[in-house]
C-alpha cells in the first residue's frame, strides 16, 4: 500500500511529461515595401480625338402648346 500512492505519483508525472509542448513560432518579418521615387517629367498632350457620328437630324415637327386645365 505504501508504493502505490508512489508508483501512481510517478505515472501520473511521467503522464503529465509525455504531453505535447505547443511551439510558439516566432512572428514572421514585416515584408520590405520598395517605395518608388519622385515622379518625372509629364509628357506631350495626346491628339484630339475623334468626334464621331452625330446622327441624322430628326423630321421638323409643328409646335404643340399645352394648356394646363384649371
Amino acid at each position: 500500500m505504501k508504493y502505490s500512492f508512489l508508483l501512481a505519483a510517478t505515472l501520473a508525472t511521467f503522464g503529465v511529461v509525455a504531453c505535447d509542448k505547443t511551439v510558439v513560432a516566432p512572428p514572421a518579418a514585416a515584408p520590405v515595401v520598395i517605395v518608388p521615387g519622385p515622379a518625372g517629367a509629364a509628357g506631350e498632350t495626346g491628339a484630339t480625338g475623334n468626334t464621331g457620328d452625330t446622327g441624322a437630324d430628326g423630321k421638323k415637327g409643328d409646335t404643340l402648346i399645352v394648356i394646363p386645365a384649371k
